[in-house]
């Protein structure tokens, strides 16, 4: 099992912007400024995580949870869900191409389920972190066999 703790903005990757062609090429710009930070926050914590070690492989359950800013308009004597943006699908999909790049897992199509993909405010979810960030746990078959997922 692996369990990572990533602080900084989550990033959704999102659409792709076309810019224009350069030397016969079209240029595309990821849509969002936050991606490329927040893949690099993961990629480093995985690497830091991973000492050395194999990627993974074979069947994966993984949990996602992001914990984002929590907006001042908000109510702050009750809990309430982050239903707007970032979608919750593009980030994990920023966080699993970081994780494959980080060397967590030999393939992001490894992962057979998600065990929990949240998207939370801090101090409202016991998995929330105090900042934004995510907690990412990533358990293999033997893992799941043992019983010591979430």
């Amino acid at each position: 099992m692996i369990t990572l703790r990533i602080f900084g903005t989550p990033g959704p990757q999102g659409s792709k912007s076309f810019k224009g062609i350069r030397n016969g090429k079209a240029v595309m710009v990821e849509s969002s400024a936050k991606v490329k930070p927040w893949r690099e926050a993961v990629k480093a914590a995985c690497i830091e995580a991973m000492q050395g070690a194999i990627p993974l492989d074979g069947p994966l359950w993984v949990s996602m949870v992001f914990t984002l800013a929590k907006p001042a308009s908000a109510p702050k004597r009750r809990r309430t869900f982050p239903q707007t943006k970032p979608d919750l699908s593009k980030l994990a999909r920023s966080t699993e191409d970081a994780l494959s790049d980080g060397g967590a897992w030999r393939d992001d199509a490894r992962v057979v389920e998600y065990l929990r993909l949240a998207k939370v405010y801090p101090g409202e979810d016991s998995s929330a972190l105090h900042i934004p960030g995510a907690v990412i746990s990533i358990y293999t078959e033997a893992d799941m066999a043992s019983g010591r997922s979430l």
